[in-house]
């Protein structure tokens, strides 16, 4: 699988729906933390869910958080809390949701708080 990463900070990126089998390149690349944006089978049967996600990350020694928001609207709460796990994830950190868009305005909407 190749993958698409979006440089937004020095310590922050983004990208499209990942799997579970490119933790350990993500880890060998240098990230400490995955965030992951989308809900679970929001995209059918075949995307993975947050807990296989977490076992590979985890498995490959990366810290993760599961924040899903949908694609059109994100919450105040929902802000807060991408504010929140910015600020105490191991860095480099990279979020992702099915294309990187919605990580992308969730992270812009929580570096302005």
């Amino acid at each position: 699988m190749e993958l698409t990463v979006q440089q937004l900070t020095q310590d922050f990126c983004v990208a499209p729906q990942i799997t579970p089998e490119v933790m350990p390149a993500l880890a060998q690349a240098g990230f400490k933390s995955v965030i992951n944006n989308r809900p679970d089978f929001e995209g059918g049967p075949d995307q993975p869910t947050s807990a296989q996600m977490q076992a590979a990350a985890e498995a490959a020694g990366l810290a993760y958080r599961y924040l899903p928001v949908q694609g059109g609207y994100q919450s105040p709460e929902e802000i807060q809390a991408m504010r929140q796990l910015i600020d105490e994830l191991p860095t480099p950190v990279l979020a992702f949701c099915r294309s990187g868009a919605r990580a992308t305005k969730l992270f812009a909407a929580a570096t302005q708080l």
